[in-house]
């Protein structure tokens, strides 16, 4: 049997200690909210950078949701009034060589809209390009 998993680990600024403390809270918020969903997300890791700044490491352990980190980052965004782009990009593996068990992704977010600039999954990208559509992201 195969594993699947997808891997990520990113860097947030939030812009001080206090701000960094307080999105550990807004973390644990977003996990209890994440918990009473239909479809619970699978998560990820969290923790202060340095004691020092207010840089947050967001990062998986075993399988990541990309989608949750999203979502984090545009609370963030939203309760620290954060400005500018941010992104990260992840890697979807396969513990077995299997023919769809590997691509990746990235999504670059305007912090101060909370609008998606960009995203792309390769998966679906390399599938259109190899059948002669347009192959955007």
């Amino acid at each position: 049997m195969a594993d699947y998993s997808t891997s990520f680990s990113c860097l947030l600024d939030v812009g001080s200690t206090a701000n960094a403390v307080r999105a550990l809270e807004l973390y644990k918020i977003l996990s209890e909210e994440d918990a009473s969903d239909a479809r619970p997300c699978e998560g990820f890791l969290l923790s202060i950078q340095s004691q020092d700044n207010g840089v947050l490491w967001i990062r998986n352990d075993g399988d990541g949701d990309p989608e949750c980190v999203v979502r984090f980052v545009k609370r963030c965004a939203a309760e620290f009034h954060l400005s500018g782009r941010w992104g990260f990009q992840y890697a979807s593996c396969c513990s077995k060589p299997r023919l769809d068990g590997f691509g990746g992704g990235a999504h670059v977010l305007d912090l101060a809209t909370g609008e998606t600039i960009a995203s792309i999954c390769t998966d679906g990208w390399l599938a259109s390009v190899l059948t002669g559509d347009d192959g955007d992201a």
